[in-house]
């Protein structure tokens, strides 16, 4: 599947949380990331991105595709992810 991860944590928390999405998906700008899971590493990210998070002041949304085939990603302004994934 096709995952698009936003998240907005604590400062406490925020490297955290970057170094979590990371092992799973392609960084593309502060707070977003982007990219192919399976649905096993699916359920690991959002396991451990739960753990570390303060649900009253933490907040993560996932928007999930079963194919990237009908998507289009439009980049304006300064680019700040990684070149290694394209759509």
């Amino acid at each position: 599947m096709f995952v698009i991860l936003v998240y907005d944590f604590n400062e406490k928390r925020v490297a955290k949380a970057l170094k979590i999405a990371r092992k799973y998906l392609h960084w593309v700008q502060n707070s977003v990331f982007e990219g192919e899971i399976t649905t096993a590493n699916y359920e690991k990210l959002k396991m451990e991105l739960r753990q570390m998070m303060d649900p009253d002041e933490d907040s993560v949304i996932f928007y999930t595709f079963r194919t990237q085939k009908y998507s289009k990603r439009e980049e304006m302004g300064l680019k700040k992810g990684g070149d290694e994934f394209i759509l």
